[in-house]
């Protein structure tokens, strides 16, 4: 364990850059290994959950290799196998606390002829793996999991793979792009029908990569996404925008630290992730767009946040995809808005690296905050732009082994009278490496 207690440190100024979006380093890394030819990334998250996925598709058969040091920015550079040419594995790929790792790499193996073995720490083997495994079984890839349909559980791919038409029951990136992956070996066309859009980072990137996708939306909404098998992927070159999911934790610090002024450059705004940023301004929150742009195919652009008082709102549950890693930080935030936020359909958060719902709850009802727990979500009762209180003497925020409880809580700290004790810092390295040195680097 390393605990830290988190203290106030006035306002924050400055300019910072967050790590790589994890969701586009983690597929860079996989559909790099999968085209035939060498894929250069830049930007690449380099937490340990994506170093997860570069050490399986390694242990698959392709070439995953950074060159350059940390200063320069480093470059990976991948040399693929080809669809339908992984190897055997010599042993299990242990995915550590990972869960896109897994369901997505399930995702690969379901439609080649080998046999895998998935491996993680305590967290992650507590994750249920079942709405991945029912489609992929539809295809005709067999599991032998765990009670639960959990970790650690072996794959055994189909060859060939049964194409299927698979309505997602669940709002769920991560089981569309596992059946989507699937489909790439798979003979015929594969389809998903996903009622609630939710991040759409693989669609984007498998047709950069050339794979033959398309994507209808009918009048409800509803997106009928299509890929073709036995695909030949052509390399790229992919310069990975800033995680908008890491970059929340500074905006939140920002809009709630008296006088600062902070400017997060080069942030992914894909519209299928920026819904943080959509509710923070609907509470009066200050956060301008600057130097807009793409790169990639995703939507970028530096972003100014100014201290901003911050006032309750009842949160409109459609947004929750679009956001559903964000959600313990936008609760802090709650905390110190004037009046009450009110948030629901938030089931999903129950199944996250921990129960995100019960943990934030008791981690902010520990620093002072008014928190009622729901079923599906919080209500907050906040304290108008007074500090919280903070965490009592010999009392720790409970982390899960979860990252993103400690550094919501972290960030809680900043605007406490008293500071805030979390138990244990170790799994912000799994997305966000040099967190606490960003933060120390705008308190100067």
């Amino acid at each position: 364990m390393r605990p830290r207690r988190f203290l106030p440190a006035g306002p924050l100024k400055g300019r910072i850059r967050v790590p790589g979006d994890k969701s586009i380093s983690h597929r860079s890394i996989m559909l790099g290994a999968l085209a035939v030819g060498e894929t250069r990334v830049t930007g690449l998250l380099e937490g340990e959950d994506v170093l997860a996925t570069a050490a399986a598709m390694r242990a698959m058969g392709a070439s995953v290799e950074r060159i350059g040091d940390s200063e320069s920015g480093g470059e990976w550079r991948v040399n693929g196998v080809g669809v339908g040419a992984l190897l055997q594995p010599e042993g299990p790929l242990d995915m550590g606390n990972s869960g896109t790792s897994t369901r997505l790499l399930m995702g690969l193996v379901a439609s080649h002829p080998i046999e895998v073995s998935f491996t993680g720490d305590a967290s992650l083997s507590k994750r249920p793996m079942g709405r991945v495994i029912d489609p992929l079984s539809e295809m005709g890839a067999s599991f032998e999991a765990s009670e639960g349909g959990r970790l650690p559980l072996i794959v055994r791919g189909a060859a060939p793979a049964v194409p299927i038409t698979y309505r997602l029951p669940v709002a769920s990136a991560q089981v569309k792009s596992a059946i989507l992956l699937a489909g790439l070996n798979t003979p015929g066309t594969t389809t998903v029908i996903e009622p609630v859009p939710t991040r759409d980072h693989s669609e984007r990137m498998l047709k950069g990569f050339g794979a033959d996708l398309t994507v209808t939306v009918e009048a409800d909404g509803t997106r009928i996404i299509t890929i073709k098998g036995e695909a030949e992927l052509k390399p790229q070159v992919i310069d990975v925008p800033g995680d908008p999911s890491s970059a929340a934790f500074f905006i939140v610090a920002a809009l709630v630290t008296p006088g600062s002024e902070v400017v997060i450059e080069n942030v992914g705004l894909n519209p299928t992730r920026a819904g943080l940023v959509e509710v923070l301004r609907q509470m009066g929150g200050q956060i301008e767009f600057l130097s807009e742009r793409e790169v990639g195919g995703e939507p970028v652009a530096d972003l100014l946040v100014r201290h901003s008082a911050l006032k309750g709102i009842t949160v409109d549950p459609a947004i929750a995809p679009a956001m559903i890693d964000e959600f313990p930080v936008l609760f802090v935030a709650a905390s110190l808005a004037e009046g009450v936020t009110v948030t629901s359909g938030l089931d999903e958060l129950r199944v996250k690296e921990s129960d995100r719902l019960a943990a934030m709850a008791a981690a902010l009802t520990l620093a002072g905050a008014k928190i009622e727990e729901r079923e599906d979500g919080l209500v907050i009762t906040g304290t108008g732009g007074a500090p919280l209180p903070g965490t009592a003497a010999g009392a720790q925020v409970t982390t899960h082994l979860d990252h993103r409880i400690a550094m919501s809580m972290a960030i809680a700290g900043l605007v406490s009278s008293g500071g805030v004790e979390v138990d244990d810092t170790r799994p912000i390295a799994t997305s966000f490496p040099n967190f606490e040195a960003l933060l120390a680097s705008l308190a100067g």
